[in-house]
């Protein structure tokens, strides 16, 4: 008659232990989701960031190889390093 009362507790103890992590995994998950909210806004954030970035223009035609401003080459660094003390 005894095994009836340590089954009946282990049964009762495991059901404790089954609310406690049922409650503990509502809570994490609780968690993970206000993390997805934070990571939500700051994705906006970052969206509205990259379409404040400009990107100049590289030009591919004939235009870019007529102005040497555009145009650093490796003889037009060598010159202006010539003249360093």
């Amino acid at each position: 008659m005894i095994w009836v009362f340590v089954f009946g507790g282990i049964a009762v103890a495991g059901l404790i232990m089954l609310v406690a992590y049922a409650i503990w995994l509502a809570h994490k998950a609780s968690d993970v989701f206000a993390e997805l909210r934070v990571l939500g806004q700051r994705t906006g954030k970052l969206a509205e960031l990259a379409a404040q970035v400009q990107v100049p223009e590289l030009g591919t035609g004939p235009e870019r190889v007529a102005d040497p401003d555009k145009n650093a080459t490796l003889r037009n660094l060598e010159a202006a390093t010539d003249d360093v003390g």
